[in-house]
């Protein structure tokens, strides 16, 4: 295999994963327990948050909390991706088209 083909596979290979993280970013993903529900994008934003009406929080302490729970589990995530770009970074100079 010559070069220039190796360089074509490498940019179609490159779309194709392009287009399967779109895919994955647009994706709603609802993960579930006893009295807990989240939905997150694929792309780790959390959407929603609902805790069960059956425990024994009030209405209004319930709403409180899933807000509280929103902003410290996408603070969090934020975290991991500073991070993840921080530490990885250097590494999408020495690949094409990067992370």
């Amino acid at each position: 295999m010559n070069m220039q083909a190796l360089m074509k596979q490498a940019q179609n290979l490159q779309k194709d994963m392009m287009k399967t993280k779109e895919e994955i970013d647009k994706k709603e993903f609802t993960g579930e327990s006893a009295l807990v529900k989240v939905t997150i994008m694929g792309t780790k934003e959390v959407k929603k948050i609902e805790i069960s009406k059956e425990s024994d929080l009030s209405v209004d302490d319930l709403e409180m909390l899933e807000d509280m729970l929103l902003v410290a589990i996408n603070d969090a995530m934020k975290k991991i991706d500073d991070e993840t770009e921080q530490k990885m970074g250097k590494f999408s100079s020495m690949l094409p088209g990067g992370f």
